[in-house]
């Protein structure tokens, strides 16, 4: 028995579908965003507009930034404490949907302990009063469907992801002008993360009928259209990309990734690296480990034939080479002696989290061998 859940009350799709949220009638709303983008695109003020029109009111908690840790949170529900709203809205990066996303949580569950919740896999599992939305600005996490978020706790040097029922927006808003200002490399980075979903979904011995559609439609999609979305910032293509990393989202959101996520973890949560890029880096290695298992080889030989490739694991190498994606952590401008002197740590981190459920089992000495492939090249 399985139960199977893409998405919460609904996803609106299509350019001005922002405009939706004056049907919520939302009287209070505190809006979580991250740097500067949604504010020089022009869609914060006109999110705030919306509600304004719709008679209600806002606040804004900003500057979430990539990776937020554990103290991002904690002062975004001092400021939640004090305003009170009915609805928390996520606008912008993956980052910022997921600190808005456990703040809303824990407004409704404020007794629970947000560091121990997260160490030990214990988050609360419903909302009962605060409604959440998510308004993607990037096209990559497909945080506005799926039951994770992801902190990054900085004693450690690891980024843990919590899961619950709780953290699925309420309703998830796809409104390609979000996206126009994405520079290309962001682009790339997102749409990558969003490729390494759907193929690791895919890949997963948890696949269902359900989900392999999805995957498989959003591989597809994104293959197609993520060049295209990237070099020419092309409004049609960026809807595309938008809309089928989000079918990516629903997909894994109900049967896990693998070792490219338990890797990019790590890495990420040590170094401050953008999730996509270390995600998009490792893929094709991750990808190389677990074909040597018959049936990765052979969804991967389906996954070829549908793009109409011969090799699905080059045809990534080859999309990574055409988006300016780097091929080694190397290249990321980690060096030689930290890596050396963080290997065992890394090692350690990689092999939490999502490695606990690659379709290939994992051992230590995998892991090692596996970390400086990808550092080197």
């Amino acid at each position: 028995m399985k139960e199977l859940r893409f998405h919460g009350q609904a996803i609106v799709t299509g350019q001005g579908s922002v405009a939706y949220l004056k049907t919520w009638g939302i009287k209070r709303a505190l809006i979580v965003t991250g740097g500067q983008s949604a504010a020089k695109n022009g869609m914060l003020d006109r999110v705030i507009a919306i509600i304004r029109e719709g008679g209600g009111e806002c606040a804004v908690v900003g500057g979430v930034p990539k990776n937020p840790p554990l103290e991002t949170v904690r002062d975004g529900l001092k400021r939640l404490a004090e305003y009170q709203p009915d609805t928390v809205i996520g606008l912008g990066g993956g980052s910022a949907i997921d600190v808005a996303k456990i703040m809303a949580l824990w407004a409704d569950n404020p007794e629970a302990d947000l560091a121990a919740a997260y160490r030990q896999g214990a988050l609360p599992q419903a909302r009962c009063r605060t409604r959440l939305v998510a308004i993607p600005g990037t096209s990559g996490t497909a945080s506005e469907v799926t039951p994770f978020a992801v902190l990054t706790f900085r004693d450690e040097n690891l980024k843990r992801g919590g899961k619950s029922a709780g953290l699925i927006p309420d309703l998830a808003i796809l409104d390609v002008d979000m996206t126009l200002s994405m520079p290309p490399h962001v682009a790339a980075e997102t749409g990558m993360d969003a490729m390494a979903h759907a193929v690791e979904c895919y890949t997963n011995r948890a696949l269902d009928d359900f989900t392999a559609c999805l995957a498989e439609g959003a591989i597809e999609g994104l293959y197609r259209f993520l060049p295209g979305s990237c070099h020419t910032g092309s409004r049609a293509m960026r809807e595309k990309v938008h809309n089928y990393q989000c079918m990516a989202g629903c997909a894994f959101a109900n049967v896990g990734t693998g070792m490219d996520h338990g890797i990019a973890h790590a890495i990420g949560g040590k170094y401050d690296l953008g999730h996509g890029l270390v995600i998009a880096v490792a893929l094709p290695y991750v990808l190389e480990f677990n074909s040597r298992d018959s049936m990765v080889r052979e969804r991967l030989a389906r996954l070829a034939g549908r793009l109409g490739v011969p090799d699905y694991i080059e045809a990534i190498r080859r999309l990574n080479a055409e988006l300016g994606i780097p091929k080694s952590f190397r290249e990321l401008g980690i060096s030689e002696a930290a890596f050396a002197a963080d290997f065992d740590g890394l090692v350690e981190n990689s092999l939490q989290g999502s490695t606990r459920v690659n379709p290939v089992p994992v051992s230590r000495e995998d892991m090692e061998l596996i970390l400086r492939r990808i550092y080197n090249g």
